[in-house]
């Protein structure tokens, strides 16, 4: 390859690199092991592009290598999951920050409550959802990609949507972060925590709201005992410090104990309150 290709190669990847990364991400469900497929993806390409013919699009091409990349991360590994799911799984699911920019179908395509539900897919069929209803791509352009038939890859759709509809969490409603409600849950939320006030933490959360911590078993169900799990954590006003932030597509927060990092909180907002709160400690 000489320096022209090389140079065409890395401009093409380079405006396919944050969907290449999503992409890793829904697959893989942790940042750290989409960042290594990404660029485990890079340099399959580079060994690979003199044999590029040009027969798909350079897009369809990177997406294949992707995806490849991803199921050899996957073979043998079982799934990730959050802490009220942990039961069979393999590892924690990791967060991925996000950029409001986003538009709001990238946004919903990497929630926690979705990413959490293709972990239950076989590796194929994750990849079909994912390539056919998150990235667009036709069916012959997928079995393309995954070396499938059009009739194996329609099937593959079918029996990924029926077992998502049973595992993933519901939707509920969930608020998008420039929604005007969300904004105001966020803010009475940073409020709360920097106040260390439990009674507005409390007026936060739906009665059937949750608190999970990432790589810990521990986890609380329902308003009560999400206030025992929470608020011996306010210690006194001040003592916390709150900066917006978009994570997973959604509302959060990144939190600073005595000025120190301490690690992310990710909102899952609705018009009746916060329905969800996942944290992520500042190693996970």
């Amino acid at each position: 390859m000489d320096t022209a290709q090389a140079g065409a190669l890395t401009e093409a990847f380079e405006r396919e690199r944050r969907g290449l990364l999503a992409h890793a991400y829904r697959m893989l469900g942790e940042r750290d092991e989409a960042e290594d497929a990404v660029q485990e993806t890079y340099l399959r390409a580079l060994r690979g592009w003199n044999g590029f013919h040009h027969q798909s699009s350079v897009r369809t091409w990177l997406y294949r290598i992707a995806t490849n990349a991803c199921l050899t991360a996957l073979d043998g590994r079982g799934r990730r999951a959050l802490p009220a799911d942990a039961e069979g799984a393999d590892g924690w699911l990791g967060p991925f920050p996000a950029d409001p920019a986003d538009s709001v179908t990238e946004r919903e395509s990497v929630r926690l409550a979705f990413v959490a539900g293709l972990q239950y897919l076989p590796a194929r069929q994750r990849a079909v959802l994912l390539l056919r209803e998150v990235l667009a791509f036709s069916a012959a352009e997928t079995g393309e990609i995954l070396e499938l038939s059009v009739p194996a890859v329609k099937s593959a759709l079918q029996r990924a949507r029926r077992r998502i509809d049973e595992v993933a969490p519901r939707r509920d409603q969930v608020l998008e972060p420039d929604d005007p409600r969300a904004r105001e849950l966020l803010a009475r939320y940073m409020a709360a925590w920097e106040a260390a006030d439990p009674v507005a933490f409390r007026e936060l959360l739906r009665a059937d709201a949750s608190i999970q911590q990432a790589g810990s078993a521990t986890w609380a169900d329902g308003r009560d005992a999400c206030l025992a799990f929470a608020v011996p954590a306010m210690g006194a006003a001040g003592d916390w410090q709150m900066t917006p932030m978009v994570v997973n597509g959604q509302s959060a927060v990144a939190a600073r104990w005595h000025g120190q990092a301490y690690g992310m909180a990710v909102l899952t907002p609705t018009p009746s309150g916060i329905l969800a709160i996942t944290l992520f400690p500042d190693d996970s």
